[in-house]
């Protein structure tokens, strides 16, 4: 299996609501103001991480986690943005919370002082693939849109080339933010992790508790009919008596 410390997990089920399409770019417009606003806070935090990790040869784990919670909120904007996924994703960035979602280490890994100390130039590599995998998502997200909207359904081939950019480009800011000391991976599927929705969805509901059900009690069968009484053989007609003598006449005196 294709391991890597920072991977993408996909449960989308690649239904898109018709109506949340058409108004995509209108209703993502708060995440990439809440982006920015992180992000200030970002580049202060990583900077303070790097100066961290170059004493002690790891990054501070609040640092860790504060940082691991904003990429992964980028990579649930993003995949929201160009229709890799379609509910509304939340403002924190928690873990599991989305169906495009990404898994970073949370406990901070023993890294090289000198990568640490070269980390933005080693970067540099990895971020021009990033910058031609930006066309690729923006080629995907323009398709998909006309294809959710007439069919209400993301491409699996789009949603996957998609996720494929995204898993990359979560790798690369990863590394540079010292979150993993392992270099970004370029390979289609490397670092990804698909599961369906449904299976997903069953896992995470309650199983439902059984139902007595009442067994009915046995029907005794009807009784056989009895067998008709065998008629009574008719009596003998009686005989017939004889007839009487006839009498004798007296003769005469």
């Amino acid at each position: 299996m294709n391991e890597h410390p920072i991977s993408l997990v996909v449960t989308d089920d690649r239904r898109r609501s018709r109506l949340t399409v058409f108004f995509r770019l209108l209703l993502v417009l708060p995440h990439i103001f809440w982006l920015e606003l992180w992000g200030i806070v970002v580049a202060v935090v990583a900077l303070l991480n790097w100066l961290v990790a170059l004493i002690i040869g790891r990054p501070a784990k609040p640092f860790q986690h504060f940082i691991g919670a904003f990429i992964r909120y980028a990579v649930h904007v993003l995949a929201y943005a160009l229709l890799i996924a379609n509910p509304f994703p939340g403002f924190t960035g928690v873990p599991g919370s989305y169906p495009v979602d990404l898994e970073v280490p949370s406990e901070p890994e023993k890294q090289n002082r000198l990568k640490t100390f070269f980390r933005i130039i080693l970067f540099y590599p990895a971020a021009i693939l990033g910058g031609i995998l930006l066309y690729v998502l923006y080629i995907v997200g323009f398709l998909g849109w006309w294809a959710a909207l007439f069919t209400g359904r993301m491409p699996r081939g789009l949603r996957d080339l998609g996720a494929n950019s995204i898993r990359y480009y979560g790798q690369i800011y990863g590394y540079l933010l010292l979150l993993t000391g392992r270099y970004p991976n370029s390979s289609p599927y490397f670092g990804m992790k698909f599961e369906s929705a449904p299976a997903a969805a069953i896992e995470a509901a309650p199983l439902p508790e059984p139902e007595l059900v009442s067994v009915p009690e046995p029907v005794e069968p009807p009784a056989a009919p009895e067998p008709p009484a065998a008629p009574e053989p008719p009596e003998p007609p009686a005989a017939p008596e004889p007839p009487a003598a006839p009498e004798t006449p007296e003769p005469p005196a």
